[in-house]
């Protein structure tokens, strides 16, 4: 200890009691200081007032022993009660040391630390304001302290504390505000809720307005939502709750788009509370911003998408996540799609950009992306006012990336992946020209889409491909994609074959096969070329989902072009086998589907061109299979030609097969779509091809069910005598088949036994393979 001369003007009484080891004694010792103190402050003498601090300070409360160390936090303590109103002149030098005792290894000198600037606190009221941080920063230490009485006289001073910022007008907000950022991760559990109730007070105050500095702090936040402790979960839960409400009421002043990110990533947290609430104030955000959100929208599907397909155990998290997909839906308008080169370009600069980041807080941007694996996104536009509207782009490749991605993943579920094909459908139908730029890059996972297992995802890929087949923004002059320069190799070929502008030299020039309309546009033969290829390669997708697949697409595109394109297709199809499983297929659809009642009534006639022209068309790749030529003749009334054809059956080779598709001729014989057929049986003179080409159909069967079916039918045809006719009336079948008397049936004929002769061929040879394989086998 240093002389006595040294200490003045404390008495040498004074410093022993200061540095005794009993309290009282120092007690007194202090209250003889406060006397000094006082003396001095009616004197005026500001020199010597800050000579003692300087003294309790330098000598005591920063002394190596401990007693003199707690002599001097007792006699700073009096100092300030002595300086009354003007400790506020001397709080740095009175403050300064007190806080260095926080960090003591003694806890009953960490108390006596609290509890003096405690006594300094409520005297200075106000004036500690400009010293808030380091108190801040020392009461936070002491907040997590392990000493419960050290901890208790701490929550003593943080109250004091409160009570003069709430009541003051004086706050330093900004100055604060970095401070709390940083200390906002701390993983202390009594440190989290020691923030988090000073976030709450200062939301409570009316002079302080948080809110504009909501980005810096809200992913701390979150975290803290995810503290093991539930009062703490609670509290955080009612700091964010304060927040929301604070929003919704001033939505003008809120930084949207600075938070938008921060909300994508805890969007994506594996805690379910942190993801719920995260997810209602993405709700909040998309509804109350509009489309400011838009820059976001693909990290926003990148977090929402997967939880749509959630189970009931995160069910509330799923009806959230709905609501902001279809709101950010909705954002998404045909303007969009009618952005010119040179406002793009201005707009490329606030759009999200996969190589850049967050700005702000830069230190916890890094660990954000580490933690969930993303890449971030730019700072973005600030809130937009009605009166002072930037242009909002939206960033189509990013999304289209990310649905891409999603349909890419075959892990996500059912919900998902029809949520992706609905915003795939919206795109196209608000943005078509931009869309159709990313067509040919999708179009070969829309394919694949069509094997899911799930109807309700193939409706809606349907949906897709039939937009993009019929959309008058797909019509192109050159087959080629329309964007090839960002477009991904693809699997599938997209190339039209060669077509022939008429499939038969002797056939007249308005039979011509051509598939396209002004309804469908350049990439309705790609995706009919490629979903037949997809039916070649993939055989259970066509016998498990072909029907249902071509019923669809009758209703969403039209019916006659389908079919008139795929025959034109078959017919030049290489897999012969493949051809007539095909045919059979298509066939059976258009005889049984209520999807085609016009296209068969209008076959049923052949009353105009056209019809004649489809007819001729499906004929020939209908020659494939044999039976179905021969019910596209039933269908098209052309039973006479029915009966060559059955004629020339009996050159042909008879399988299982073969006889298994002629009962099945005859079970559709009964069904009410050839009642027409059946009603006609009654006109014996009129119909005599019609009742032979069925007796024809009886000798090619054995003694089956089918037979006797069909027996019993004919044996129910009158006696032609009968059921003569008057002379005056006129035959109607022979004016009603007038109108295809332009058709070349013979020339029909000789394609048949064409493509019969070619089947035959690759029966013996598919034959004669098997064969060989069984012999080597044996050897």
């Amino acid at each position: 200890m240093n002389t006595e001369r040294d200490l003045a003007p404390l008495a040498p009484s004074v410093v022993r009691a200061l540095n005794d080891k009993l309290y009282e004694k120092r007690k007194v010792a202090a209250l003889e200081i406060e006397k000094l103190v006082r003396e001095f402050v009616a004197q005026n003498n500001t020199s010597q007032i800050k000579h003692v601090i300087q003294i309790l300070s330098q000598e005591f409360a920063l002394s190596q022993h401990p007693h003199s160390r707690k002599g001097g936090l007792i006699g700073l303590a009096a100092c300030s009660i002595a300086l009354g109103k003007d400790s506020g002149l001397y709080l740095k030098e009175l403050i300064e040391p007190v806080l260095t005792c926080f960090n003591d290894a003694d806890s009953r000198l960490r108390y006596y630390a609290c509890e003096a600037l405690y006594n300094i606190v409520k005297v200075a009221r106000g004036s500690v304001l400009p010293h808030f941080n380091v108190l801040f920063d020392g009461l936070s230490k002491l907040a997590a302290d392990p000493d419960p009485n050290v901890k208790s006289g701490s929550e003593l001073l943080d109250r004091l504390l409160k009570d003069i910022v709430t009541e003051s007008n004086q706050f330093d907000l900004v100055g604060f505000i970095p401070l709390l950022r940083e200390r906002i991760y701390s993983n202390n559990q009594y440190a989290r809720q020691f923030i988090i109730s000073w976030i709450l007070v200062l939301e409570s105050v009316p002079d302080i307005n948080l809110l504009d500095y909501l980005p810096e702090i809200l992913d701390g936040l979150f975290q803290i939502l995810g503290d093991n402790s539930k009062e703490i979960r609670k509290m955080c839960e009612v700091a964010l709750g304060e927040f929301l409400k604070e929003i919704k009421k001033n939505p003008s002043s809120v930084k949207f788009a600075e938070m938008a990110n921060i909300l994508v990533i805890h969007c994506q947290a594996a805690d379910d509370l942190i993801q719920l609430t995260a997810m209602c104030w993405m709700r909040e955000f998309i509804q109350l911003a509009g489309r400011v959100m838009l820059p976001y929208s693909s990290g926003i599907l990148t977090a929402v998408l997967p939880c749509l397909s959630y189970d009931d155990r995160k069910k509330n998290i799923k009806e959230v996540a709905n609501v902001c997909n279809q709101s950010l839906m909705k954002l998404v308008i045909p303007e969009d799609d009618e952005v010119d080169e040179a406002k793009h370009s201005l707009t490329l600069l606030t759009e999200p950009n996969s190589s850049e980041s967050l700005s702000k807080p830069e230190a916890a941007s890094s660990a954000w992306q580490e933690r969930v694996g993303i890449t971030a996104l730019p700072q973005p536009l600030s809130f937009l006012c009605s009166s002072e509207r930037l242009q909002v782009t939206l960033n189509l490749d990013g999304i289209v990336q990310v649905l891409d991605c999603h349909l890419h993943d075959s892990s996500i579920g059912m919900m998902t992946r029809i949520a992706v094909l609905k915003w795939l459908y919206h795109l196209y139908i608000k943005t078509p020209r931009k869309m159709f730029r990313h067509t040919d890059s999708l179009f070969p996972i829309l394919l694949r889409t069509l094997s899911d297992e799930s109807d309700e995802v193939i409706l809606k890929d349907l949906e897709v491909l039939a937009e993009i087949a019929s959309s008058p923004a797909g019509q192109t002059e050159d087959p080629s994609p329309s964007d090839g320069s960002d477009a991904r190799p693809s699997p599938v070929e997209l190339h039209v074959p060669a077509r022939t502008s008429q499939i038969s030299s002797s056939g007249p020039k308005g039979l011509e096969c051509s598939p396209s309309t002004p309804t469908m546009n350049s990439y309705f033969y790609k995706f009919m070329i490629n979903l037949l290829k997809r039916f070649s390669s993939e055989r259970k997708l066509l016998d498990n989902r072909g029907a249902f697949i071509i019923r669809q697409l009758c209703l969403l595109l039209n019916a006659e072009n389908i079919f008139h394109s795929m025959a034109d297709i078959l017919l030049r199809e290489e897999d012969l086998k493949f051809a007539s499983t095909m045919v059979h297929t298509l066939n059976t659809i258009l005889l049984t589907s209520s999807e085609l009642f016009q296209l068969r009534n209008q076959l049923k006639d052949l009353k105009t061109p056209e019809s004649r022209n489809l007819f001729c068309c499906l004929y020939r790749s209908w020659c494939h299979n044999p039976v179905t030529t021969v019910s596209l003749c039933f269908l098209t009334q052309n039973y006479k030609h029915a009966y060559d054809l059955i004629q020339k059956f009996g050159d042909l080779e008879v399988t299982v097969d073969f006889l298994t598709e002629v009962d099945k001729l005859v079970q559709l014989i009964e069904c009410p779509i050839f009642t027409y057929l059946r009603l006609q049986l009654l006109d014996v003179k009129n119909n005599p091809y019609l009742i032979k080409a069925l007796y024809g159909l009886l000798m090619l069967l054995p003694q089956s069910s089918a037979f006797q079916l069909l027996s019993h039918r004919l044996q129910c045809v009158p006696n032609p005598e009968l059921m003569q006719p008057a002379d005056s009336i006129k035959l109607s079948s022979i004016s009603k088949r007038a109108a295809a008397s332009n058709i070349d049936y013979s020339e029909l004929l000789q394609h048949f036994e064409k493509v019969q002769n070619k089947h035959l061929e690759a029966r013996h040879q598919r034959a004669g393979r098997a064969e060989q394989l069984d012999r080597k086998v044996v050897l």
